[in-house]
C-alpha cells in the first residue's frame, strides 16, 4: 500500500509539473498576442484546479512525442473539437 501511495504521489507531482509548464506557455502566448494579464490573476493560477489531476490513481495517457525540449502546441480555444472528457457527457 505504501508503494502505491508513493507512486501516486510521484504521478501527481509529474502531472502538476506538466500542467504548470503548459499554464506558463499559455500565459506567455497570451502576452505575445498582446493580451493584458494582471498579476493578481496570474497569482491565482494553479495546476491543482484542472481535470487532468485526480486523486483516484487512475490515469490514461496518449503517447505523443514532441520535439526534444519542446511542448506540444497549445489547443485553440475556438476550435470546435471537444476534449476527450467532454464528449462522454
Amino acid at each position: 500500500m505504501e508503494d502505491r501511495l508513493g507512486v501516486l504521489g510521484l504521478v501527481l507531482n509529474a502531472i502538476a509539473l506538466w500542467t504548470t509548464r503548459y499554464i506558463d506557455a499559455a500565459v506567455a502566448q497570451l502576452h505575445a498576442e498582446g493580451h493584458e494579464i494582471r498579476d493578481e490573476d496570474i497569482a491565482r493560477l494553479s495546476p491543482l484546479k484542472h481535470r487532468d489531476l485526480n486523486l483516484l490513481g487512475r490515469y490514461g495517457f496518449t503517447a505523443s512525442t514532441p520535439a526534444a525540449g519542446a511542448l506540444r502546441p497549445l489547443r485553440d480555444p475556438d476550435a470546435p473539437a471537444l476534449d476527450e472528457d467532454d464528449d462522454a457527457a
